[in-house]
């Protein structure tokens, strides 16, 4: 993390993303201003991943449109991933269980290097590139509290060591290390008791509140958090599925989100979960991810 740096707004306006036999989501309308926590939220299988990817310009959506700081998706998805960063995501940023902590560390911190640093910062002596890669990671750690002296083998300790949490805090760090305007991770509080969740909260919290907006996928999010639901609504017999998005009352700030099933249905009845989970697939088989 070099500089202090700030978040981003994020705003979609009827943004959706469909697959050979689906819709991964549909209809997606939201708002949020820069350095909010925005929580993706709705049941499994409803395009939450799909959404949370093609925000980050992972994935490349096929209706509407987005921005993320200023930059309109899906045209400049390459942007997008340049001011973003993603935590953890299953099948695209997990950690290496093989790997230690230490070693994590010290390949993004090598990776920050190679890829984005200035050209000075690649001519620097060897004493002083590891002392910046040091000053790197020490900062990524004390913004998501975690110390490795408390670990079981300290900074040898492998992933696959770790508990839940201390392996959220990981991610998280790792992904700031490169200083992006946008951290975005997946299922936040998967597998997390109600303690550990209050944790959770309070570090994406405290990430926001430093200035990076936050977009994460969870089950059962804070009530401080804007909110973006895929949750289907069974009221409607247009084929499609929406639902309303809303802030904590002292946000003072919301958004309307949907989904939609697969279009080549013939009727609305056969929209179905199981549709929007093959139009997930689909979708990130076609367009892939970087």
């Amino acid at each position: 993390m070099d500089s202090p740096h700030t978040g981003t707004a994020v705003t979609a306006v009827n943004f959706g993303l469909k697959g050979p036999r689906g819709w991964a989501f549909r209809g997606v309308d939201c708002t949020a201003p820069a350095g909010s926590f925005v929580a993706i939220v709705g049941p499994s299988g409803s395009g939450r991943t799909c959404l949370l990817l093609a925000l980050t310009g992972r994935m490349r959506a096929t209706e509407g449109h987005a921005e993320v700081g200023g930059l309109r998706l899906p045209k400049q998805l390459a942007g997008v991933r340049r001011i973003s960063a993603l935590g953890p995501v299953t099948g695209v940023s997990e950690l290496d269980s093989a790997f230690t902590v230490a070693e994590h560390l010290r390949e993004r911190a090598l990776l920050q290097r190679r890829f984005d640093g200035s050209l000075r910062s690649l001519l620097q002596r060897p004493s002083a590139r590891r002392a910046a890669a040091r000053a790197r990671i020490d900062a990524a750690l004390a913004a998501v509290g975690l110390d490795l002296a408390s670990l079981p083998k300290g900074e040898r300790t492998s992933v696959r060591d770790l508990e839940r949490l201390e392996a959220l805090r990981l991610s998280v760090g790792l992904a700031l290390m490169a200083s992006p305007q946008l951290l975005a991770l997946d299922d936040a509080d998967l597998k997390l008791s109600d303690a550990e969740r209050a944790q959770a909260w309070d570090l994406l919290r405290s990430v926001a509140e430093a200035g990076t907006t936050v977009l994460a996928v969870c089950s059962e999010p804070p009530a401080d958090a804007l909110r973006i639901s895929t949750a289907a609504d069974a009221s409607r017999g247009d084929g499609a599925t929406g639902a309303d998005t809303s802030a904590d009352a002292d946000a003072g700030t919301g958004a309307d989100a949907g989904t939609g099933a697969a279009a080549d249905t013939d009727t609305a009845k056969n929209t179905t979960q199981d549709s929007t989970e093959e139009g997930a697939a689909d979708a990130l088989a076609e367009t892939g991810r970087s």
